[in-house]
């Protein structure tokens, strides 16, 4: 068992999602940063849909009820156990007693702690992850909580995992460099590769070489829903009518489905990109879409942050821009 003991913005349990649900109205939902969240949980030889914390900003304090292998992965921070600075993304053992706290993140906005076995609450329609939007799945995590551990593991720890303390391996020294990525500075540009929309005929010229020639800013109207980019309008296609110029937006397009990382473009024609946590549908166009790769690097950006989207090809992201912040 391990007990919330404080919690400063906003920390939900995460795991690949519930997939599959759409004829339900139910949104994947899941883990944003992917990439850490599956580190985290190798790290601690967890199978990967096991749960972790999917912690926004921070920090976050951990009381550990009995014996308990943890790693934090995602954004740069501190990681301290009872005050010792831990390496990050390596596994840890916390005693029974011990207190974990995962500091404020420095080069990103999320991270990420697993525990060996996973966090077992009660799973609502087969997946452990909070749905912001449609409030399903366990609530935000409050001081006072109290989880589980379970038994969702993969593979064996080797070597033996010391306990935070230890003048051992995978335990930092007290104030290192490494132990909380003390240099760590959040980027002040992020590339994201983005794969064509389905119609270039809902907009009025190259939509995605106007999209790839501009630098966007991360709006500071961004969470688990969508992120709102700023910058030089998308033109979207007109209708003809409705002004000197005959201007007039097309009207909206019937719903349809929608994707996390699909980038839509509203009346306004700044994109807005959507996140894990999208409704199922929507009217907008589509002018792009993230690959996945991307989707992650874009969980871990902070708001005023600059942004150029990259077209690339059908496949997976060629790993050519790399995640801003370590796994």
């Amino acid at each position: 068992m391990i007990v919330v003991e404080q919690v400063t913005g906003l920390a939900l349990l995460q795991d690949p999602g519930r997939p599959g649900h759409a004829r339900l109205g139910v949104a994947p939902s899941g883990a944003f940063d992917v990439g850490a969240h599956l580190a985290a949980d190798a790290a601690v030889g967890n199978a990967p849909g096991a749960a972790t914390i999917e912690l926004l900003l921070g920090p976050l304090v951990l009381r550990a009820r009995r014996a308990c292998v943890l790693a934090v992965t995602g954004a740069g921070g501190d990681v301290r156990v009872d005050g010792l600075a831990v390496a990050p993304r390596r596994p840890f053992t916390l005693v029974p007693g011990a207190v974990l706290t995962v500091g404020a993140a420095r080069d990103g906005v999320r991270r990420y702690v697993a525990v060996r076995g996973g966090f077992a609450v009660e799973p609502v329609l087969g997946s452990r992850a909070r749905d912001t939007l449609a409030e399903l799945g366990p609530a935000p995590l409050a001081s006072g909580d109290e989880l589980p551990v379970g038994d969702d593991v993969a593979t064996p720890l080797r070597p033996p995992v010391p306990a935070a303390g230890a003048a051992t391996v995978g335990v930092a020294k007290v104030g290192s460099a490494e132990a909380g990525d003390a240099g760590a500075r959040p980027p002040t540009e992020v590339l994201l590769e983005v794969l064509p929309g389905p119609r270039p005929e809902d907009f009025a010229t190259d939509a995605l070489g106007d999209l790839a020639s501009q630098v966007w800013t991360v709006s500071d109207r961004c969470d688990r829903v969508a992120v709102r980019l700023e910058g030089a309008r998308v033109h979207r296609a007109t209708t003809g009518v409705g002004g000197p110029a005959g201007d007039r937006p097309s009207p909206e397009l019937p719903s349809e489905g929608l994707v996390a990382g699909a980038v839509q473009v509203p009346p306004s024609g700044e994109p807005v990109v959507m996140g894990p946590d999208h409704p199922l549908t929507g009217g907008y166009p589509v002018v792009a879409a993230l690959t996945r790769a991307s989707l992650d690097r874009l969980a871990q950006v902070r708001p005023g942050t600059r942004v150029r989207l990259v077209p690339t090809t059908v496949g997976p992201s060629t790993g050519a821009h790399r995640s801003p912040v370590p796994r």
